[in-house]
């Protein structure tokens, strides 16, 4: 059944454990390398050493469809009215395993070439900056609102090619799709994803055919060039693809950004540090507040053959939760993992992943936090927390809903 008994601290409905989970985590760390957690029916894996292999493992995926039919695998199909959101979702990327997953891969990864990123850097620093300015010039506000959020989305909404006009219905789009993937979503949310899902393919649907017909300097425009060379592409996919990119090209940088400022706030003294030489300190503190408070928690896979972990055999089937969080405190592999060190070198945190999934977006998500944390240290110098912030409900996605902060 486990290599260990059913781990009752890990509790991803109580907002006590999604507030600090890291506690449970040490827990579950200590009492093996592979637990059975029966509210979501899945195994919990919570070491570094563990989580980075079988990230790489290719005994697992992110689907099995590729592989085996529903019943074939032990599952039950998903609910038909469900379906805007699965269709949405299974012909993104991130649910595809190759030969999909290596063919849509190639088509976008021509958008995040290191020189692709590096000629985004001026307009990351101006947005960032014009935001900052904006903070400034109210005296303070909520970090979140006003900076974490409309950094990230203004810049993956740039590379799609949205009109300013429209971006601000992707944030609550996102926010709403995202949703399901949280440990067993009930049917409110599911409601609100399937909505969601057909809105935004409705919308990404109109722009495709605009850029058709009026090709412009964007990705949009790029993949439909690409599906005109030959390269095979479907509609669908070309709308799964748009819609990771902004969910997984924001949602990472504004939980950073906000779990990053709350860390600093209650450690004071590396707070001091960074404001004293943000330039030297930056890159390796975005890598560090990363991994101290990582924004994905957990990242489910499903076991396609048999596999053995710590003398637990998982089998065909099952689906395993890949703990994040835990595997980026694991003092197996990290040196004081609980203790905020901004300089810290030695860093092979997972909040990106590994393997075949590793986040494409990793270098553009860091020079937009290296962007807004350096533009706040620089013109808010005084920054201060105005009340202990407001904490959303979810754990895998799991962030600030709200940070008040003065000058």
């Amino acid at each position: 059944m486990s290599s260990s008994a059913e781990a009752p601290a890990f509790d991803p409905w109580r907002p006590s454990f999604v507030a600090d989970p890291y506690p449970a985590y040490a827990e579950l760390r200590e009492r093996g390398r592979a637990h059975w957690f029966e509210p979501s029916r899945q195994w919990l894996i919570p070491r570094h050493a563990d989580v980075g292999a079988l990230l790489r493992d290719r005994r697992l995926g992110r689907t099995y469809l590729h592989r085996f039919g529903h019943e074939e695998f032990g599952r039950t199909a998903p609910p038909p009215e469900h379906e805007p959101f699965h269709t949405l979702n299974d012909h993104g990327m991130l649910d595809l395993e190759p030969p999909d997953h290596t063919r849509l891969r190639r088509l976008v990864s021509k958008a995040f070439t290191p020189r692709t990123v590096e000629a985004l850097v001026p307009t990351i620093q101006r947005l960032a900056e014009e935001l900052v300015d904006s903070l400034v010039a109210a005296g303070g506000g909520d970090l979140i609102e006003t900076v974490a959020e409309p950094l990230p989305v203004a810049v993956i909404a740039e590379m799609l090619g949205i009109p300013p006009a429209d971006r601000p219905a992707l944030r609550p789009w996102s926010a709403d799709i995202c949703g399901m993937y949280e440990l067993s979503p009930g049917e409110d949310t599911a409601r609100r994803a399937v909505r969601a899902s057909i809105e935004f393919s409705a919308y990404l649907r109109e722009l495709i055919e605009a850029r058709r017909t009026a090709p412009g300097d964007d990705l949009i425009s790029g993949l439909i060039a690409a599906h005109d060379e030959g390269d095979r592409l479907t509609e669908q996919e070309m709308i799964s693809t748009c819609v990771l990119l902004l969910n997984a090209g924001h949602e990472a940088t504004v939980n950073t950004t906000g779990n990053g400022w709350w860390a600093l706030f209650r450690h004071p003294e590396q707070l001091a540090r960074l404001r004293a030489d943000p330039d030297a300190l930056l890159p390796t503190a975005v890598d560090e507040l990363l991994r101290y408070d990582t924004p994905l928690q957990l990242f489910e896979r499903w076991v396609l053959e048999d596999i053995e972990v710590g003398g637990t055999v998982i089998p065909r089937g099952s689906e395993v939760a890949l703990l994040f969080g835990s595997a980026n405190r694991d003092p197996a592999r990290f040196d004081r993992p609980d203790t905020l060190d901004l300089s810290r070198t030695d860093n092979p945190h997972i909040s990106f992943g590994a393997g075949i999934h590793y986040c494409l977006g990793a270098p553009l998500a860091r020079l937009e936090l290296i962007a807004s944390f350096g533009a706040l240290l620089r013109k808010a110098p005084g920054l201060r927390l105005v009340k202990e912030p407001e904490r959303g409900t979810n754990f895998v996605i799991r962030g600030l809903r709200e940070l008040r902060v003065e000058l």
